[in-house]
């Protein structure tokens, strides 16, 4: 039998760790967990990735940067910039299914404790905002939005979203996906003042 290379039996502890963090969270994750789900022995985790928080570390970063591609396309498609602000907005926002916020309030919480993860959750977030304040400057400057202040509406609409994202991921039932675009789609009226 041949042996897997060093990347892709990295990409497949990455993986298998992603799967522990969703059906356990990031406190519940043990190395030994992610080596059985393998079949290899808990030693080849620590081989790759030191520690266990490096590898969780990496499984965020990956899985993150999985759905920034997804953003990056959205961005570069070209069109109005108010179409690629819904669209990147939609993508931001709670959908189902929610594995990719779920990951990120998972994140969110051990970042508390974890300067390593924070530092990496805020780079990552930061890119999101950025294509938003972004967005929202191109359709000032298009006439399609009067907004003083497109960093700030970017970051209340983010922040709106990632509100409405907890209420759909923890307190699922108490809001819909219907209504989360409802009231983006009213925010974004309040906040760009759509020409």
């Amino acid at each position: 039998m041949a042996r897997k290379s060093a990347s892709v039996r990295r990409e497949e502890i990455v993986l298998a760790a992603l799967e522990q963090v969703r059906a356990r969270g990031i406190a519940g994750v043990r190395a030994a967990d992610v080596a059985k789900a393998l079949d290899v022995s808990t030693a080849l985790i620590f081989y790759h990735f030191g520690t266990l928080e490096t590898l969780i570390i990496e499984a965020f970063r990956q899985a993150a940067e999985t759905n920034l591609a997804v953003l990056r396309g959205e961005l570069d498609r070209g069109g109005p910039a108010g179409e690629r602000l819904r669209a990147v907005l939609a993508l931001y926002g709670p959908t189902e299914p929610a594995h990719g916020w779920k990951l990120w309030i998972e994140a969110g919480a051990a970042a508390m404790r974890d300067t390593q993860l924070r530092a990496v959750l805020q780079r990552l977030d930061l890119r999101w905002r950025d294509a938003v304040v972004a967005l929202i400057a191109e359709g000032v400057g298009a006439g399609e939005f009067r907004c003083p202040d497109p960093h700030g509406a970017a970051w209340r609409l983010t922040a709106l979203l990632d509100g409405l994202a907890m209420q759909v991921v923890a307190r699922e039932g108490t809001v819909t996906a219907d209504d989360c675009a409802r009231w983006i789609e009213q925010a974004m009226t309040l906040e760009l003042g759509r020409n």
